[in-house]
């Protein structure tokens, strides 16, 4: 892959992660002891992390934060691998009437959240899932539309955003890349 352009350095992702959790804190029906993170293995577990402290530090409230893997959930898996690898869903505590703010790093097709959506149906039924992503890069193929964007990024079909956390990747940027 080539590098064809930074999207965001580790200033303007703080920012958009501010952005985010003042927009899930100024939605109607908020209510800071009701609302849970969750989220998507990988990229989207930090990110919650970094809302959920965001409302936090406002609300004096710690909202709690699970970890969601929907690898047995995809639609793709059979042209994924023959054997997927599996990591950890932890969810540690009900989802039933809570608002739940899905959490992921990027947003394409909608794949992934109709994934996820069908994962957390086995946990319960939160009274709202909203859905904040850092980067939405268009290209829909399912009827899914994040509530919370940090940045909407034009792409081609071909392109791919890379997200890079100090958490997992110990660098902290958004490349748009093309494939070569």
């Amino acid at each position: 892959m080539r590098e064809l352009s930074e999207i965001m350095d580790a200033r303007a992702i703080e920012s958009a992660i501010a952005a985010i959790a003042e927009g899930i804190g100024s939605n109607a029906g908020f209510d800071p002891k009701e609302v849970a993170f969750l989220g998507i293995r990988r990229r989207g577990i930090p990110l919650a992390q970094r809302i959920a402290d965001r409302i936090k530090d406002r609300y004096k409230v710690t909202p709690p934060i699970g970890e969601l893997d929907i690898t047995l959930y995809r639609d793709d898996l059979s042209q994924k691998a023959d054997q997927p690898i599996v990591g950890v869903t932890r969810v540690p505590y009900s989802v039933d009437g809570k608002i739940l703010v899905l959490v992921d790093d990027v947003i394409f097709t909608g794949r992934t959240v109709r994934a996820a959506l069908s994962a957390l149906s086995d946990y319960g039924r939160p009274r709202a899932v909203w859905l904040a992503v850092l980067i939405d890069r268009g290209w829909r193929e399912l009827p899914v539309h994040p509530d919370f964007v940090g940045m909407k990024c034009e792409t081609r079909r071909d392109q791919f955003v890379e997200v890079k956390f100090n958490e997992i990747d110990r660098e902290e940027r958004v490349a748009l890349m093309e494939v070569e």
